[in-house]
């Protein structure tokens, strides 16, 4: 089994070479919105939805962690 580590290297290895000569741009970024996204997804899922939990796991304050769900869409509403 392959760590995260070298599955992020391999796929970045894939992108510049796909590239086919063209200067990259924002790569830092891409990359953030590639994984934070699956990654708030799959902590909330197995945090089952606390916040809190999820919070503490990701080593976030709690706020900076529900910007980031609303960023993604994945702020669940309260309301009925």
């Amino acid at each position: 089994m392959s760590s995260i580590e070298e599955s992020v290297r391999r796929n970045m290895q894939d992108y510049f070479k796909h590239l086919d000569g063209t200067p990259p741009a924002g790569v830092y970024d891409m990359m953030i919105r590639a994984v934070e996204k699956p990654l708030l997804e799959v902590v909330m899922a197995q945090a089952g939805h606390n916040q809190s939990k999820a919070a503490d796991w990701l080593g976030l304050n709690r706020n900076t962690l529900r910007k980031k769900l609303a960023e993604h869409g994945l702020l669940k509403s309260s309301a009925p």
